[in-house]
This record gives structure tokens, C-alpha cells and sequence, in this order.
């Protein structure tokens, strides 16, 4: 019985990791498409999937594209949940791994931050990443993607 290839797929437009994914991706043979909402430079071996500008375009394409073998790389929560929904795998760009038993709890602190946005009118994004972060996530994707080829 031949099991089925991993993809994987990178929600690509704000994504800091894509270098490292190919590179990952590449050492395993396995194919990689990058889904944003502008054409963007990779390597010859990476697909990418240009959808319109709409609010989750990327989202939809990869919700409807991924199957339970494949990795999604993506900081949306949402998205991730959809991910999960269809039996794929999905962790962020900081090594954190949603599950079925973590992704509620990712919801709700999404939710909670929104509000206290909301509230404070302050807006705070994410501190840039670093070196060490890169490696974390490194580490993090290359034990799911071992993971999922046994």
C-alpha cells in the first residue's frame, strides 16, 4: 500500500518562515505550494497559488485543498482550525503546533486579545523574529514532518 505524499502548504503572505520551510521541504523531496494574494519569488520547485484579494481567499483555497497527510504553515488561528477540521496538520510561524486539544484555547485568547484591542484602542502586533525563534520553529516543523512520515 503506498501512502499518500505529505504537502505542504504556506498561508504565504505575511509569512517570516517560507525559507525554511523550503529549505525543510526540500531536504524530504516533498512539494510545497505557497498560497497569497500576490505572486511572490521561490525556488523553481515551489508552486505558487495566486488567489483574488479577497478577506480569506488563502484561507478558503487551503481549507479546501488540504488533506489529512498534508502541514499547513500559518499564524491564523482560524485557518488552523479549518486545517484541523479536514485532518491535516497546522503549526505557526513561532513552533506552536495546533491540535485538536489546543486549538479552542487559541481561539478563545484570539477573541479575548481583539476585544482588549477593542477596548484599549491600542494596537500591538507581534515582536519581530528572531534568530532563536527561527531555529524554535525549525526544530518544531522538522519533528511534525518526521511525525507524519512514519
Amino acid at each position: 500500500m503506498t501512502l499518500p505524499m505529505t504537502t505542504i502548504y504556506i498561508d504565504g503572505d505575511a509569512c517570516p518562515v517560507k525559507a525554511e520551510v523550503f529549505r525543510a521541504a526540500d531536504r524530504r523531496s516533498l512539494p510545497v505550494i505557497v498560497v497569497a494574494n500576490a505572486h511572490m519569488r521561490t525556488p523553481p520547485n515551489v508552486e505558487v497559488v495566486v488567489v483574488s484579494a479577497g478577506m480569506d481567499a488563502a484561507d478558503d483555497w487551503i481549507a479546501d485543498k488540504c488533506a489529512p497527510c498534508d502541514v499547513v504553515v500559518t499564524a491564523d488561528i482560524e485557518l488552523a482550525s479549518r486545517v484541523l477540521a479536514a485532518g491535516a496538520a497546522a503549526i505557526d510561524h513561532r513552533s506552536k503546533e495546533f491540535t485538536p486539544d489546543n486549538i479552542g484555547a487559541a481561539v478563545a485568547m484570539r477573541d479575548l486579545m481583539k476585544n482588549v484591542r477593542q477596548m484599549t484602542g491600542r494596537e500591538f502586533g507581534p515582536r519581530p523574529m528572531s534568530e532563536r525563534d527561527r531555529r524554535a520553529f525549525m526544530k518544531a516543523f522538522s519533528a511534525l514532518l518526521e511525525r507524519l512520515s512514519r
